[in-house]
């Protein structure tokens, strides 16, 4: 379990896919750019089997936005696009079910 407090520590905001783009030699990664009000963040997310680009682009997320960034084929991810899984194992991308604007927190 985690407290409250844990749980506020986390940055989960809406943000708009402005771009995606494949990487080379990965099969399951896409790099995205996604607007989080202030900025544009650089996350790469393995949603390549699921989704195709032209499915995501301007497409609201919830990104986990500080997250410790990561290198992944040779690329920096700046957060994590939050996705569930379904019954077969594939990322469904969580997303609100109305526009909000970008930056909006999740609580």
């Amino acid at each position: 379990m985690i407290t409250i407090d844990d749980f506020k520590k986390l940055n989960i905001v809406v943000g708009t896919v402005e771009s995606v783009e494949e990487i080379e030699g990965s099969e399951k990664l896409y790099k995205f750019a996604i607007n989080i009000e202030t900025e544009t963040r650089q996350i790469l997310g393995g949603l390549k089997l699921a989704y195709t680009k032209e499915g995501l682009l301007g497409k609201q997320v919830v990104v986990l936005a500080n997250l410790e960034p990561r290198t992944m084929m040779n690329l920096e991810s700046q957060g994590m696009i939050l996705c569930a899984n379904d019954s077969d194992g594939k990322p469904i991308i969580l997303s609100p079910i109305k526009p909000v604007p970008d930056g909006s927190k999740i609580r």
